[in-house]
């Protein structure tokens, strides 16, 4: 995650308050997709941005992720995420997901993780 994104994510939680903001990804892959949920709930894990040693612990999902899949609109997901849903390791992506949510994650309800 850049540090302008790192940055943005910061002020949004500072504003709006943590526990009400939910970080949807899209990255390729279940590592990337892992790196940027952690820094957004456990901290910039490089130290380098403004998430440095900070941990917000915000809910942070896939767009492949099934709970979330099954939050759009049917057309929509078929039209501007199916295409990219082939070709990924979706159960690398869902599983990296859900161990930086259950270590990470301050804000989840019973059964979202």
């Amino acid at each position: 995650m850049d540090l302008e994104n790192q940055k943005r994510v910061k002020e949004f939680a500072e504003e709006f308050g943590a526990e009400n903001i939910v970080i949807l990804l899209g990255a390729a892959e279940g590592e990337a997709a892992g790196l940027a949920a952690e820094t957004v709930t456990a901290g910039d894990p490089t130290f380098a941005g403004p998430l440095a040693g900070v941990q917000l612990g915000l809910k942070v999902y896939h767009v492949c992720e099934p709970e979330v899949k099954a939050e759009l609109d049917p057309q929509v997901y078929e039209e501007q995420v199916s295409m990219m849903e082939m070709v990924l390791d979706v159960d690398s992506i869902v599983d990296e997901m859900k161990v930086i949510r259950d270590q990470y994650c301050k804000f989840l309800e019973g059964g979202d993780n």
